[in-house]
């Protein structure tokens, strides 16, 4: 037995079902392949940066109650979600990501440290960005916009140089988000923080260079 879990990060994207129909239809058409059926569904539209989820909190319940297996569409998108870690560890309840079937516990909590690990080293180099600049004089409520341009296109610069490594996992048989951060690492190429990468790292650099409309996108 199966019990699905969407999230989406605003009320307006519930409204809209933007997001919310693609991952009820990955996990649909998983659970075909699998020869299961999703029994119910919960939606959850809240900011990444809140821990409450009532929802996930009801979807878990409702898992141990009927000793169902929670499903979810994107592991690396919840995987960023402290609160959904910490309340999986704790409820004892097996789960599937669809896009990392083999995915366990502990990848989960792995990945989770990455991702904040992540997060600080962003929010330090941020921190010592404005400080460098409010030394020299820079008046940072008018070239707060000015830093965050300069941020995206060095980001952006990042993913461009790491796109030929991308398509070339893919055409060593990478097939997952997994499999090309193993590939990129085993490779020696390195992350824009300088770090190891994970599967979320590689979702972000994905979803650069296909807003730069760059190859790198396609197949994963």
């Amino acid at each position: 037995m199966l019990i699905g879990y969407l999230r989406v990060s605003t009320g307006k994207q519930q409204i809209s079902g933007l997001g919310l129909e693609a991952q009820r239809t990955s996990i649909e058409n998983y659970a075909a392949q699998i020869g299961e059926t999703v029994d119910q569904f919960f939606v959850e539209a809240e900011s990444g940066k809140k821990k409450n989820r009532p929802e996930l909190q009801a979807a878990l319940f409702a898992c141990k109650r009927n000793k169902a297996t929670l499903i979810i569409a994107k592991l690396d998108r919840l995987a960023r979600n402290v609160a959904f870690v910490s309340s999986l560890m704790e409820s004892g309840v097996e789960f599937i990501a669809v896009d990392a079937p083999y995915a366990n516990k502990l990848m989960l909590h792995i990945l989770s440290a990455f991702a904040e690990h992540e997060r600080e080293v962003i929010s330090e180099r941020t921190k010592a960005a404005l400080a460098t600049a409010k030394e020299r004089g820079v008046v940072l409520g008018s070239h707060g916009k000015v830093l965050a341009r300069t941020n995206r296109e060095a980001a952006l610069q990042h993913a461009s140089k790491v796109s030929p490594y991308v398509e070339a996992a893919k055409a060593s048989g990478a097939k997952t988000l997994a499999d090309i951060a193993q590939y990129l690492s085993e490779n020696g190429v390195q992350t824009a923080s300088g770090g190891q990468w994970h599967p979320m790292t590689v979702r972000r650099v994905l979803v650069r260079l296909k807003g730069k409309g760059l190859s790198g996108t396609s197949g994963t």
